[in-house]
């Protein structure tokens, strides 16, 4: 477990595969959470529950069984707003079909997100 980030996308990913409505992740990050939020706010997973304890929490995802294909993006290229076109092109198999998540100075978000505000930031993830 090197990654946190990482193993939870592949533990999402399994799940969903396997019919599972729910999944367990052990241990927990402020980033984690807020990757999960935009999984969420996209509809991709639904409510989740974070419990904190002394070997570094655990988080509970409902799953919505929307996931198709989900994975993270290393290194964690910078880009500017200008750029997510041509990122939807190599990680997303359609335009306007799926999410890249990112992280800018104004906290994570989806990539439609940054392209309305203006903002670059670095690549952390896709789902679609």
């Amino acid at each position: 477990m090197t990654d946190i980030i990482n193993d939870t996308i592949v533990n999402l990913k399994n799940h969903e595969r396997k019919g599972k409505s729910q999944c367990t992740i052990k241990p927990v990050s402020k980033l984690l959470i807020e990757v999960l939020g935009v999984f969420q706010k996209e509809g991709y997973i639904g409510q989740f529950e974070v419990s904190e304890d002394k070997t570094g929490g655990s988080v509970r995802v409902n799953l919505v069984k929307r996931i198709n294909e989900c994975g993270i993006i290393k290194p964690r290229y910078s880009v500017s707003h200008t750029e997510f076109d041509t990122l939807e092109k190599r990680f997303l198999p359609a335009k306007d079909f799926g999410t890249i998540v990112v992280t800018t100075p104004k906290g994570v978000m989806s990539h439609k997100d940054a392209k309305k505000k203006n903002l670059g930031g670095k690549l952390i993830a896709y789902v679609y």
